[in-house]
């Protein structure tokens, strides 16, 4: 097949990965990785190592093998050259984590960490690859920190098959909700500037992960089920009043509260919709594309709660459509302060919805999940190297001239009136990035794909050339052979 991908480097992708060259020992894997990380960007239906390779120019299949199995770089370090990167030009304050999975359906038992489990993508339990991953989302800017690959129990406890996929051997057993908290805290340690935590029912229901953010002390706004369990304030502190009863004979030690200072576990379900009509506000916590995004939401402080033991207070949340529109209640548990505004609760726990966006852009633009990677690294290198395209792509779209967050949001007149978490307030003056210069956005890779290869000039939509150069095919020349 003839290459369809242009041979000529995209200048901007260039000059970004040039201050990771450090990383690679080879003089070689810049250069691949450059034109690898062209192919995830082009239109090519499946960007596997064998289809990239054969579709950009300069690239082979050995080559993309040796970048992503044999060559000796620390993708942990690349991604934390990264992550400063984006620290630098792209937050704007407020940050959040969000925690979240997606998964890649495979054939076959030969890939890392593959096993028959649920599915997200084919909504069903069925042979797949899953990722745990943390992104940071503001109110501006949202991009993909840290991921790690799901490694199930009978991957852990089978010798022979962690052998083969170069499975680190000090690397046990953990559930999805303790990868998070090992992302938590890689973040943490990368400098990433986050105050809060979220994630969806999988990880919110964990009592485990809860409490590990406690002793973390960072706040969180995470989604949980129906049958959340929670206690109310008056009942604990009732039920802890209530005496004991005489003891007939001594035995060992109680581990468990007595039942009479076991005050009645609730459902999350239950509790609010026993909430009068005056306990739900109307917020509108973003405005989207086709109008302003409105529910209704109460909140009420208890305490989390699971069989007999009590945990601490915070926020149980309930959101419910407006009395036109359809849809489902949904139900979310925050530790933030008591003095935390409703409307901030609302804003807070409607960010984790920008990660399925960054999954979809991920899979749709930059490949994520094509590649079939059989060893541990190779994984891990694959979705460093992902990340750090779908990075590049973010950076390329004009930064806005101002930053406006609000932290509490003003308080509404009347009972009916929406509350808008972002309005004008404190402003944080952020330095623009330069206007010049070409900045390919993702829809405008596809003028770098053709059967023509058309040039950097026409198909990349260069500048015109400064004036004083002779002609187009001077001002190319020496420009390309500057780069190399």
């Amino acid at each position: 097949m003839v290459a369809r991908i242009s041979p000529y480097p995209i200048p901007e992708l260039k000059e970004f990965l040039r201050p990771f060259r450090p990383h690679f020992y080879r003089c070689e894997s810049l250069p691949v990785l450059e034109r690898y990380a062209t192919g995830l960007l082009a239109d090519i239906a499946r960007k596997s190592g064998a289809g990239i390779a054969e579709a950009v120019a300069g690239l082979s299949e050995s080559a993309v093998y040796r970048l992503l199995a044999q060559s000796t770089w620390d993708e942990a370090a690349v991604n934390r050259q990264r992550i400063g990167v984006m620290v630098t030009q792209a937050t704007a304050g407020d940050g959040m984590l969000v925690f979240d999975e997606t998964s890649f359906p495979r054939q076959g038992p030969k890939s890392v960490g593959v096993a028959h489990q649920y599915c997200g993508v084919l909504g069903k339990t069925a042979n797949c690859q899953v990722v745990v991953t943390a992104h940071y989302m503001d109110p501006y800017y949202a991009w993909p920190a840290l991921g790690q690959l799901y490694l199930p129990e009978e991957w852990c406890q089978d010798p022979e098959r962690r052998a083969t996929a170069r499975v680190p051997e000090k690397l046990s057993f953990h559930t999805k909700p303790e990868l998070a908290l090992l992302l938590l805290d890689q973040a943490q340690a990368a400098g990433i500037p986050f105050a809060w935590v979220g994630a969806d029912a999988g990880y919110g229901d964990n009592p485990n992960f809860l409490d590990g953010l406690d002793q973390r002390q960072v706040g969180c706004v995470v989604g949980i089920a129906s049958d959340f369990g929670v206690r109310l304030l008056p009942e604990v502190a009732a039920a802890a009043r209530q005496p004991l009863p005489v003891k007939k004979q001594a035995g060992r030690p109680r581990t468990h509260p007595h039942p009479v200072h076991v005050a009645p576990l609730h459902r999350a379900a239950a509790v609010l919709a026993s909430q009068p009509a005056s306990a739900w506000h109307t917020i509108t916590w973003r405005m989207g594309s086709t109008g302003p995004l409105t529910k209704q939401f109460s909140a009420l402080r208890v305490r989390r709660s699971h069989a007999d033991q009590t945990g601490p207070e915070g926020w149980l949340i309930g959101e419910r459509p407006l009395p036109e529109q359809e849809g489902e209640p949904k139900f979310y548990w925050s530790n933030l302060p008591a003095t935390t505004p409703v409307a901030r609760l609302a804003e807070l726990a409607h960010r984790r919805p920008g990660v399925e966006r960054s999954y979809q852009d991920g899979k749709g633009q930059t490949g994520l999940g094509d590649y079939v990677a059989r060893l541990w690294h190779s994984f891990h290198r694959q979705l460093t190297i992902e990340m750090l395209v779908h990075s590049w792509l973010l950076l390329q779209q004009s930064p806005p001239a101002t930053t406006e967050i609000v932290i509490d949001p003003r308080p509404v007149q009347a009972s009916d009136e929406p509350v808008f978490p972002l309005r004008p307030g404190p402003v944080r003056q952020r330095r623009r990035r330069s206007a010049s210069g070409l900045r390919i956005l993702a829809q405008r890779i596809g003028a770098l794909v053709g059967p023509k290869r058309p040039n950097r000039y026409l198909g990349a939509g260069w500048p015109t050339p400064p004036a004083g150069w002779r002609s187009f095919r001077q001002y190319r020349h020496l420009t390309i052979k500057t780069m190399q």
